[in-house]
């Protein structure tokens, strides 16, 4: 028996890529309009590369408190 994997798609939705990140859509959009979150246009939807998220994630810094 094997295991299915679901795939990870290349371009998220923004609504995805919150999910994703675990941030709200509305964040995501200042992010893109601050320029420090990379999108694509596909026609008149923004959408965001999987790379571009992980790449994000991975400049965070962790916060002490």
């Amino acid at each position: 028996m094997s295991a299915t994997m679901t795939p990870i798609p290349a371009l998220f939705t923004v609504k995805a890529a919150a999910a994703y990140l675990s941030l709200g859509r509305s964040t995501l959009y200042e992010l893109m309009a601050a320029q420090e979150l990379p999108y694509v246009k596909v026609g008149r939807a923004r959408r965001l590369r999987r790379a571009e998220l992980d790449a994000f994630a991975a400049r965070l810094e962790p916060q002490t408190n």
